[in-house]
């Protein structure tokens, strides 16, 4: 978090977004599982990581699902 906050590394995409806040974290025992879901939550839609931030974890499958609408 110092190094984001602090502009460390000034041409991270993070050096033009200060201050960052932590939202939200979790553990793992597993660096390889870590970075793979790191990716999977980087796709999510914004509502979605909202609920995950939120702790709204029933609404993720919903919003998960794609909609065919036409």
């Amino acid at each position: 978090m110092y190094q984001h906050d602090s502009a460390y590394f000034p041409d991270c995409y993070t050096a033009s977004r200060r201050p960052v806040e932590l939202v939200f974290y979790a553990e793992f025992t597993n660096i390889g599982f870590a970075i793979d879901k790191e990716k999977q939550i980087k796709k999510w839609s914004r509502a979605k990581k909202e609920a995950l931030i939120n702790g709204d974890f029933d609404e993720l499958p919903n919003l998960a699902k794609k909609r065919f609408d036409k």
